[in-house]
C-alpha cells in the first residue's frame, strides 16, 4: 500500500489549493465532497462549502486533503513538506516557480549530489514543496 501525503487548510482554501496543484502539476481526477454533503453530518454542515476531503492524482501518485472542520483551528502544514519528483529539469523549474507564485523560498533551485534541479518552496497556502529533477543516467563506461 502505498503512502499518501493528506494536507489540512484553513478558511476554505482545500479546493481551490487542490485546483492549482493540478494547474501546476497536470493531475488528473480532482474529486470532492464537501462538509455537508458527508454522510450523517449535522444539520449545521448543511450550509458550510468547505470540503471534508479532497483528492487528486499525480503522475502515479495520489495527494488527499481537507479542510479543518467547522469551528476546528489547526496549524496547516508546519513540519511537513511534499516531495515531487520530476522527470526533467525544466518540469522541475517550472513547478518551482508556479508554486512560488505568491509564496516564500525555502531553498533556492540548484544541483547536488543527488539531482540536477532541487528546490523548497512554500506555496501561497501554506505547503512545504520539495521538487526535485530526476537524475539522467550516466553513460557505461
Amino acid at each position: 500500500m502505498p503512502t499518501i501525503p493528506y494536507l489540512h487548510f484553513q478558511n476554505g482554501e482545500c479546493g481551490e489549493a487542490l485546483a492549482f496543484y493540478r494547474d501546476v502539476f497536470g493531475g488528473t481526477d480532482l474529486q470532492v465532497m464537501r462538509y455537508g454533503d458527508a454522510p450523517d453530518a449535522p444539520d449545521d454542515w448543511a450550509s458550510v462549502p468547505h470540503l471534508i476531503h479532497g483528492e487528486l492524482t499525480i503522475g502515479d501518485g495520489k495527494l488527499m486533503a481537507s479542510d479543518f472542520p467547522p469551528g476546528l483551528e489547526g496549524d496547516p502544514q508546519k513540519a511537513v513538506s511534499v516531495m515531487q519528483s520530476a522527470p526533467d529539469v525544466e518540469t522541475a523549474q517550472r513547478w518551482f516557480a508556479a508554486l512560488l507564485q505568491d509564496g516564500d523560498v525555502i531553498q533556492e533551485m540548484a544541483a547536488n549530489f543527488f539531482s540536477p534541479a532541487f528546490g523548497m518552496v512554500r506555496d501561497r497556502y501554506g505547503t512545504h514543496w520539495m521538487i526535485s529533477a530526476m537524475p539522467s543516467e550516466a553513460p557505461d563506461a
